[in-house]
């Protein structure tokens, strides 16, 4: 194998593991790694071999029931880190040992005895994998760039853009390049020595509903059980572990457990802010950090940032950022990184317990095909731009089928518009997870959020933007027993009353303020709206109009043009398609840097 070509692939990972880096080599197969040391810091190195020197491993992530699984096992231990244990496990029980694991995880283990490879990526898909078949080698990595010296000269893969105008990010296993894949949430892949490759899922969400029999106040009592447990095995680590900290009820009520699990050690929050701007948060945060003592940071981001770190992130990000608050995420894991090296969030718990305002509106989403679409996609572009929450209920409801009205809620583009900007219609379907489920009608919209815009945007964000800092990121609420818990509950205990997330409150209102608990969801908002008018205004022009512009030659340059318009001129709210058309075009441009310099 070749050692320079490793030693590329993992040198443009090195952000993800700047403290250790090893290659191994035997004939025709190579592993590299490049370790961010969370467990057992002096050792564990990788790539690491079992006692036999049978298998070699190349792991990211954190198994955090590694403590149990070593004491239930017979092996020669000679580490005292979870790499290690998934060595023992995989001796002991094969391929089917994964389902014995508890935590986050990417990795690739090396059987001589078979000549196989195996990849594993976790239940949730909380951390990323790659790979991709050349008539020459095999090759996979925790990022895209790490493919590039195996690929050469990248190319988008236009039959992924439809895609990517749906749902901001490309779902699994398809990317934005040509002939990378991405191994699904939950999946094993197999090389063969044969060369065949097979991917086949070993844990998935049920989609018919299992639903235990539970009074609301049993359900109370199961989420709070699941959950502190969940975050006590989220704070196994031997270096510092801090929180998120939003100030909302998710992040807050993370935060206030794991001060509980302290015993008093100094803990330290972060949180982001947008000046004197109405969406800023800070003051929440500052209020939880304060009731429940932690020692708080915090920063303000403007539009500034967005300039100076767009590009860049969007190389971290292998992809187009799909949501503006990226960039805020990222400049939070750079406070974070002087303080701590694993930070806890609360992604997650919309997902799980209905948090998203679309979700009062579920049942409505399955009936209301009735409506002619073609006067409801009239009705929405008279809309003035403060209306711009009801433009997207409707954009979403004008969609012709129940799978396509489910996903139009978080579609910055309806059907028929990304029809029309391409110029053609879709070659492949990918509304699988939108009628794949079952059940009542806010179960099968929290069943396609999971599949869809968790893993393939939410955690991708998360997973990129903290590691770009060196910062290893981890959501409790995500451990695959709370998951599997909270989607066999009752509708009715997640959506109450018309409260939403009805059973997290009652968790968190035995520990936080009423104020906090019950304030209205803002989420993590940026300012687009006004800064798109302002100071990035005549970057979005530069840079979708222009002559060189990606975006311009490949779709509808009128319709572009109208967006830009429509949102200038301030007759229309149109930052969420801005961004998506934006982002894509800053990628776009990164990646033909890259081609050039490969020339």
């Amino acid at each position: 194998m070749d050692e320079p070509l490793l030693a590329a692939m993992i040198g443009s990972m090195a952000h993800r593991g700047p403290d250790a880096t090893g290659i191994w080599t035997s004939r025709n197969v190579g592993l590299a790694h490049c370790r961010l040391s969370i467990i057992d810091p002096g050792g564990s190195a990788q790539p690491m071999a079992s006692v036999d020197r049978r298998s070699h491993l190349v792991f990211n992530g954190e198994i955090l029931n590694y403590r149990q699984l070593r004491a239930e096992l017979h092996y020669p231990f000679t580490t005292s880190g979870d790499t290690e244990v998934l060595l023992a496990v995989h001796d002991r029980y094969g391929p089917e040992g994964v389902n014995r694991l508890r935590g986050q995880f990417a990795f690739a283990l090396y059987d001589s005895g078979t000549g196989d490879l195996h990849l594993f990526r976790d239940r949730l898909g909380i951390l990323p994998l790659y790979y991709c078949q050349t008539d020459k080698l095999f090759a996979f990595a925790s990022e895209i760039k790490g493919l590039l010296p195996v690929l050469g000269a990248p190319a988008v893969d236009e039959e992924s853009l439809y895609d990517y105008l749906t749902y901001r990010s490309v779902p699994a296993p398809y990317t934005l390049l040509r002939g990378v894949r991405k191994v699904p949430p939950g999946h094993h892949v197999v090389l063969t020595s044969a060369g065949d490759i097979h991917c086949t899922p070993y844990w998935q969400l049920p989609p018919e509903p299992a639903t235990i029999a539970t009074t609301p106040h049993g359900a109370v009592e199961l989420v709070e059980e699941a959950l502190t447990e969940s975050v006590r095995e989220a704070l196994v680590s031997d270096v510092p572990v801090g929180a998120y900290l939003s100030g909302g009820l998710d992040s807050s009520l993370v935060t206030s457990l794991m001060a509980d699990m302290r015993s008093g050690a100094e803990l330290d929050t972060f949180s982001a802010g947008f000046g004197d701007d109405p969406l800023d948060e800070t003051h929440w945060a500052r209020r939880v950090a304060d009731h429940v003592g932690t020692r708080h940071h915090e920063l303000t981001v403007t539009a500034d940032d967005f300039q100076r770190c767009w590009s860049t992130l969007s190389w971290h990000r292998d992809a187009p950022l799909s949501e503006p608050s990226d960039v805020a995420v990222f400049r939070l894991a750079e406070l974070a990184r002087q303080h701590v090296k694993v930070l806890l969030s609360g992604e997650g718990a919309d997902e799980l317990f209905a948090g998203y305002p679309k979700h009062r509106y579920a049942e409505a989403t399955r009936w209301l095909g009735v409506l002619p679409s073609a006067a409801l996609r009239r009705a929405e572009k008279t809309l003035p731009a403060h209306h711009a929450r009801l433009g997207i209920a409707m954009r979403a409801m004008s969609e012709g089928t129940y799978s396509e009205r489910m996903r139009g809620w978080f579609a910055p583009f309806t059907s028929t518009e990304r029809a029309a900007l391409l110029g053609r219609q879709p070659v492949r379907c990918t509304l699988g997870p939108f009628s794949d489920g079952r059940g009542d009608a806010l179960h099968r919209m929290l069943y396609a959020d999971i599949r869809t815009w968790l893993c393939d945007n939410l955690l991708e964000r998360g997973d990129r933007m903290s590691m770009a800092a060196s910062v290893e990121l981890r959501p409790p609420f995500l451990d695959h027993r709370l998951v599997e818990l909270a989607f066999a509950l009752p509708s009715n205990v997640k959506l109450r009353g018309g409260t939403s997330k009805w059973v997290l409150k009652e968790v968190a209102r035995k520990r936080l303020p009423a104020d906090v608990v019950d304030r209205p969801k803002l989420g993590f908002k940026v300012p687009l709206e006004k800064w798109f008018r302002g100071g990035l205004r005549d970057m979005a022009f530069d840079s979708l109009t222009g002559p060189s512009s990606f975006v311009g030659s490949t779709f509808d340059q009128a319709a572009v043009n109208r967006l830009l318009r429509d949102h200038s001129c301030g007759e229309r709210n149109e930052q969420s398609r801005i961004w998506a058309l934006l982002s894509l075009e800053v990628w776009h441009r990164g990646l033909m840097d890259m081609r050039a310099c490969r020339v």
